[in-house]
């Protein structure tokens, strides 16, 4: 039975999709932008910054779910220019030491024209 995901430590949704759903003992996320859940707003203008605020709340939406980084079995992120791939795999890897698979691709634009966005798929 699929379970949304809720959790007041990430941000809200911006449109009408749940942070996550459980189902047949995984979690799937939505994506996770660099958005504060505390002050609604991107407080970070560096692929460093914002990255570290993705992965807390990534880490909000798992933990909610019953799940953590070390269950991620597939990851998709999403830059904004791939100029930002170096950097953003130094906060990435400190957060997914198990190196599930992973793909990576630059983007037009994200949503609140932020620099990153990723989504997780884990185990519960």
């Amino acid at each position: 039975m699929l379970e949304k995901i809720y959790t007041k430590n990430a941000p809200e949704a911006l449109g009408p999709y749940s942070q996550a759903v459980k189902i047949n003992g995984l979690v799937f996320t939505s994506g996770q932008i660099a958005i504060n859940p505390e002050t609604n707003t991107v407080e970070s203008d560096t692929i460093e910054g914002q990255t570290e605020q993705v992965m807390k709340n990534l880490g909000a939406v798992l933990n909610e779910a019953g799940s953590s980084f070390d269950k991620a079995i597939k990851t998709t992120c999403f830059l904004s220019d791939m100029s930002f791939f170096a950097a953003f795999n130094e906060v990435y890897g400190k957060y997914f030491t198990g190196k599930p698979a992973r793909s990576c691709v630059a983007v037009k634009t994200l949503p609140k024209n932020v620099l990153v966005e990723v989504e997780v798929i884990a185990e519960i």
